[in-house]
């Protein structure tokens, strides 16, 4: 896995001849246990993009120890106490790239012109606008905040996905904005219809 050339691009998933197997934007990426002790163990990554020249996306079950309110207040937007009041998100670790960068997945609304369209659900954004809008009456109805991002090389991923490292079913909502991430690995992993645990990792992806 490394950086991505393109981090953002505002276009939506579509198939691309060049591109070996289905683009898997919107989906997620769920950790098989051949990553045990790795920085990927147990990892569930959302797809933010995928197309011929490689990956991107974001960790979204791995707190990072720090509250979002801190974080707002680190970057010096200061929320005032009744916004902070209504602030009850923790940050999640993105992934291993760009650690500094933030990164906000949040629901769509149009009012936001830095934000790019990843899904029907999810809008994806580095700008601090949305951030700025958290805990107020403007925020979106649901958002998540991580640092750094996951990438992969042209062709890279599906190289991992052809060596089962990793399960991919179709992201959702609900499971998206968790309001338990420490559990999403278990609850992502029922939607496969087994245990994880149970299965060799010679097994092909879903």
């Amino acid at each position: 896995m490394k950086q991505s050339d393109a981090i953002i691009e505002n276009k939506e998933c579509q198939q691309d001849n060049n591109l070996q197997g289905d683009c898997l934007q919107g989906h997620l990426l769920i950790a098989m246990p051949s990553l045990e002790e790795t920085f990927f163990e147990r990892s569930v990554i959302y797809i933010c993009e995928h197309d011929d020249k490689g990956a991107m996306g974001l960790i979204i079950n791995r707190p990072i120890g720090l509250e979002l309110e801190d974080l707002l207040d680190q970057m010096g937007l200061n929320p005032t106490e009744e916004v902070a009041f209504n602030i009850n998100s923790q940050v999640l670790v993105g992934g291993p790239v760009a650690p500094e960068r933030g990164f906000v997945l949040h629901s769509p609304q149009s009012s936001w012109i830095n934000s790019h369209q990843v899904s029907d659900y999810c809008m994806l954004t580095t700008s601090r606008d949305v951030l700025s809008s958290i805990g107020t009456p403007k925020s979106p109805d649901e958002y998540l905040v991580a640092l750094g991002y996951a990438g992969w090389g042209k062709d890279q991923l599906e190289q991992e996905l052809a060596e089962n490292t990793w399960l991919t079913i179709k992201a959702t909502a609900d499971l998206l904005y968790s309001k338990s991430p420490e559990t999403l690995w278990e609850q992502a992993t029922k939607q496969l219809g087994f245990d994880m645990w149970q299965i060799s990792t010679q097994v092909g992806h879903a």
